[in-house]
């Protein structure tokens, strides 16, 4: 046989060879991503183990996968496709609350990436678990937070955060602190040539001044054991108000931690509370003048009230309402995408996320220091809550720009600081179900006689405490207040809604000295519902209750000015008129 022919040979039988193992590889393939997608079908099932870990018995069960197979699945299956380079994720404190772990992070998270955060938990053998995260959001200007359930037992609360897929990473240990919420310095804000410090587990009196003798503030310089200590000037509830520091104004670039620091009747000093309270040396830059300031501003503080924020902001706009301040108490109902959508819309309004549970007069004095730049008066209500002129109705005034032209009568009168307008309660006026048409259209029954107020503030005639008991603030000495009578104007609290929307009430209520209604203390205040207990148990009779007035006043002043005259619809009736 020739050379030739042996060649030809040779060839002819690598050709056959190559094929084999072109097949051999490609059904090896097949047979790899066959496995690997039947195991994920598997592990996405309910046919996996899954934790379960509650909160409230209000609230849906959070139903948390382990995910430590599906991330590691996950991580092969970057791996096999070249991989994915993760950004560092670093924990600097962590705050356990009741129902959750609070992580706060160093810097931010990129919108999408929230959806693939997992929780990292160490067991006492160093055993790794692996959750995923409940929710995560922006912070400050530097900042982001992740909420995570908190830690199963046997598992510690220094808990570690990544993203899914990266978890075979080795990272280097970050900061293991882990602050109790009952005792911890928690916001900071400047205002003027001082430094307001928010803080739990000093100041307990409720609705008092405390002696500022007895506090001082405490600056800590970046991440340096340089410190600063200045003293306070005025204190109460879960305020701290101490002259700010020279070194805040001579580092514009650097961060400072803040925390307060107690002296008791003995003299003696307790360490600085531990705190996650920041300032920045850009916080003291002088603010440009603000020379037109808006009139009218609100604020409020808010849980998941996303699907009522619309009519809410809408009508008092129309009332003349030019600024908005909505402190977002860990909403996850989408209330981000609305605001983005009012604000599209042209109207003013922004989201500052206060992740602290029952603050909400730490809350609105935040608020009062932020609005005095931008605001001539601002008003405390809540979403539930809309301001109703029935003289102007009664008499044929247009009631368009009627709450901002009042307030503005009361501009000039340097001796008055407060507006307060009396509460009628509604009830769920027979309904059974959320009205289509909104709170104002829905609800018309409503009790005889008015309870409490909502007040309409001059943020810069408030004391320097900031005291306040939700429904209004202390004056300075000789500033008072203006009541105003029923026939002028009220508030229409639509507090007592079906049934559906009443319930999240027993969640948890936002007010610092208000008893959460599961709680079997103060059945008899004024701030729960009467005759309902400690559960959430729909009442028999509920949507017959709390009716005795029947008052069509703004129903009828809405439907007048809001409804579209070709298809009826109400100008917040988005979805409506969409289809």
């Amino acid at each position: 046989m020739t050379e030739y022919e042996n060649g030809k040979k040779r060839k002819v039988r690598n050709k056959h060879q190559l094929k084999a193992q072109f097949l051999s590889q490609r059904y090896l393939i097949s047979c790899f991503c066959c496995c690997f997608f039947v195991l994920l079908f598997f592990l996405s099932s309910d046919r996996i183990s899954t934790l379960s870990v509650r909160s409230d018995s209000l609230r849906p069960s959070l139903r948390v996968p382990a995910l430590s197979v599906l991330s590691s699945m996950d991580s092969i299956h970057r791996s096999f496709h070249g991989g994915v380079k993760f950004p560092e994720l670093r924990v600097d404190d962590r705050v356990q609350f009741p129902d959750h772990l609070l992580l706060i992070l160093s810097s931010k998270i990129g919108r999408g990436d929230e959806k693939n955060l997992v929780c990292v938990y160490r067991g006492v053998k160093e055993e790794t678990l692996v959750l995923p995260s409940i929710s995560s959001d922006e912070f400050d200007e530097f900042r982001s937070i992740v909420r995570c359930p908190n830690a199963p037992l046997n598992y510690s609360s220094s808990v570690d955060l990544r993203f899914r897929g990266d978890l075979a990473k080795k990272r280097q240990r970050q900061s293991s602190r882990v602050h109790n919420w009952e005792k911890i310095g928690y916001e900071a804000v400047v205002d003027g040539d001082t430094v307001v410090v928010f803080v739990k587990g000093l100041t307990r009196r409720p609705h008092k001044e405390s002696d500022p003798s007895y506090y001082k503030c405490q600056f800590e310089i970046g991440d340096s054991d340089e410190k600063e200590v200045t003293q306070a000037l005025a204190a109460a509830q879960e305020v701290v108000r101490c002259v700010s520091p020279e070194s805040l104004k001579l580092n514009p670039e650097m961060m400072f931690r803040v925390s307060v620091i107690h002296i008791d009747p003995r003299g003696r000093t307790t360490p600085a509370l531990p705190s996650v309270a920041r300032l920045y040396g850009s916080d003291l830059i002088e603010k440009s003048v603000v020379h037109n300031k808006h009139e009218l501003c609100v604020c409020t503080m808010l849980w998941n009230q996303a699907p009522f924020l619309r009519e809410w902001i809408m009508y008092h706009s129309w009332l003349g309402v030019e600024r908005w301040f909505i402190y977002d108490n860990n909403s996850d109902d989408g209330i981000q995408d609305e605001i983005e959508l009012l604000s599209s819309e042209n109207y003013n309004v922004s989201r500052h996320v206060w992740p602290w549970i029952k603050t909400q007069e730490a809350g609105f004095s935040h608020c009062a220091v932020r609005a005095k730049e931008e605001c001539n008066w601002v008003g405390f209500f809540d979403v539930d809550e809309f301001y109703y002129f029935p003289t102007h109705r009664s008499q044929g005034l247009p009631s368009k720009n009627a709450l901002k032209s009042l307030v503005s009568n009361y501009t000039s009168w340097d001796l008055v600081g407060e507006i307060r307008t009396e509460c009628h309660s509604y009830g769920p006026s027979g309904l059974t179900s959320v009205p289509s048409q909104g709170v104002t259209v829905g609800y018309t029954c409503r009790q005889a006689n008015p309870e409490r107020h909502k007040s309409i503030i001059r943020p810069e005639l408030l004391t320097s405490s900031l005291l306040n008991e939700v429904h209004h603030f202390q004056l300075k000495e000789g500033i008072g207040h203006m009541s105003l009578v029923e026939s002028v104007a009220v508030v229409n609290h639509y507090k007592y809604q079906v049934w559906e929307t009443f319930k999240a009430k027993f969640y948890r209520r936002v007010a610092t000295y208000v008893v959460d209604w599961q709680e079997n203390q103060n059945q008899g205040s004024k701030d729960r519902a009467p005759g309902l207990g400690t559960e959430a148990i729909e009442p028999p009779d509920w949507k017959r209750r709390f009716c005795e007035v029947w008052d069509t006043g703004l129903k009828d002043l809405v439907l007048s000015n809001f409804a579209d005259q070709v298809t009826g619809y109400l100008l917040w009736q988005r979805q409506q008129q969409q289809e």
